[in-house]
């Protein structure tokens, strides 16, 4: 291990060395999950190698999204690197909001096109790249397999039904004993809520918008899923789960509280490990459920690294652009963390790699089932836009949150779904109107 330490630290010197002569300190705006928690562990190494300093703005996933965006709108500058997804960058690349990083190409040791083309695909607009991935994810299905052996329900070996799935929540659903059959997303956020109830809407047939842009939420597809979704939790859910978005269900799953979950396959890294998971010998996975139809059911997400235009400290920032996301970095990762903790969706060769491999043999699946999402193509009925959870367009995010705070209502009890999606429709009938794109 001492070896590979000394070569990789030695890479990264000599690269630091030539992109930066003086030290300086980079401010980086972040989310408070575990592969950026593990990176904050891992950067001192970059700090000694370089001699540059990090000062992190840790933030809570929706909160980061509120500060960048305003930042980044307004050339604020307050920070040298933001975490940000696939939403986000080509919208703010072609808006010349972020710095180019097409020179990476030109980097034979760092090997951008080991990063999956799908992937960098997602971080590029118009022909040129605006972001690094830390990782990628799609959805699917953590499940209990003690629960379900007791249960007497087998691992479905082909892609089951939301009416199929609900059946098996109710077997194995036990609050008496702290267990509750699922636990789903119910915190209001475009990015937190609507990642799951979009691809659920989009397994009962709905979309956003007709092929004029026109709002389809107060459809009888729309109805069906978040009928579904309430019912589902308000049975099935724990309690408050409107509090609930991706951490606060992990820490539930992972703590044995949680019978099935469906969310990002990023997440098996940190549930199989047995240093962090109670459960991590009893998970196992399958495909995110359809309804009406198979398509839009698992969606596609990268989280990645980018630097906005209006930072004055580029090539220090690009320097560790290119630290934390090399082929090193998540070796170094395998080798302090356990292979079970590299991050997953990123590198084609530390996908293949033997060691992660043995330790986490579901990485193949996780890459399988990452490969089968087309954004391009992701509800039943043709749409104007690209996305599977998310639509392309700079309206979506405020469209998504006020939706996802109506969805939210809904799950408190506090609207009906009626009431939640009329008002879901006509605020986004104002806003696309708004913006031109009905009249």
């Amino acid at each position: 291990m001492k070896a590979v330490f000394s070569g990789v630290l030695g890479a990264f010197a000599l690269a630091a060395l030539s992109t930066t002569a003086l030290a300086e300190e980079i401010t980086i705006a972040t989310v408070n999950n575990n592969d950026m928690i593990v990176m904050q562990e891992l950067a001192p190494k970059w700090e000694q190698a370089t001699g540059n300093k990090i000062n992190w703005v840790v933030l809570e996933e929706n909160v980061l999204r509120q500060r960048t965006t305003q930042d980044i709108s307004t050339n604020g500058g307050s920070f040298d690197i933001m975490f940000i997804g696939a939403y986000e960058t080509p919208i703010w690349g072609k808006n010349g909001w972020l710095t180019s990083l097409d020179d990476f190409a030109n980097d034979a040791n760092y090997d951008l096109n080991d990063i999956f083309q799908l992937v960098r695909n997602g971080l590029s607009a118009e022909g040129h790249l605006y972001a690094v991935p830390l990782y990628s994810e799609t959805s699917f299905t953590y499940f209990r397999t003690d629960l379900f052996e007791k249960a007497g329900i087998a691992k479905p070996t082909e892609q089951i039904t939301y009416d199929q799935f609900k059946e098996m929540v109710a077997k194995v659903h036990d609050p008496s004993n702290g267990i509750y059959g699922t636990c789903q997303r119910g915190k209001a956020g475009w990015g937190e809520n609507m990642a799951f109830v979009g691809t659920l809407a989009n397994a009962f047939g709905a979309r956003w918008f007709d092929m004029d842009w026109k709002p389809q939420l107060d459809s009888p597809e729309w109805n069906a899923a978040i009928t579904y979704y309430v019912d589902l939790m308000t049975k099935y859910g724990p309690p408050g789960a409107t509090a609930n978005g991706h951490n606060e269900n992990r820490a539930l799953f992972k703590d044995g509280k949680c019978a099935t979950w469906i969310d990002a396959t990023s997440a098996a890294n940190d549930v199989k490990n047995p240093a962090n998971s109670k459960v991590a010998d009893v998970t196992d996975f399958f495909q995110a459920p359809k309804q009406a139809t198979n398509k839009g059911t698992g969606w596609f997400w990268s989280w990645a690294l980018a630097i906005p235009a209006s930072s004055k400290k580029a090539d220090t920032a690009k320097d560790f652009l290119k630290w934390a996301t090399s082929k090193e970095y998540f070796q170094m990762v395998g080798e302090t963390k356990g292979w079970v903790a590299v991050p997953s969706g990123t590198r084609a060769s530390i996908h293949d790699d033997p060691r992660l491999l043995k330790a986490a043999p579901f990485a193949e699946t996780i890459k399988n089932a990452i490969f089968s999402v087309d954004p391009a193509d992701p509800t039943r009925d043709p749409v104007p836009y690209t996305g599977v959870q998310f639509v392309a367009i700079p309206e979506f995010q405020g469209i998504g949150n006020f939706v996802g705070q109506q969805v939210a209502a809904a799950l408190a009890g506090q609207m009906s779904v009626e009431d939640a999606l009329k008002s879901s429709q006509d605020f986004a009938v104002r806003e696309m109107t708004k913006a031109g794109y009905i009249k």
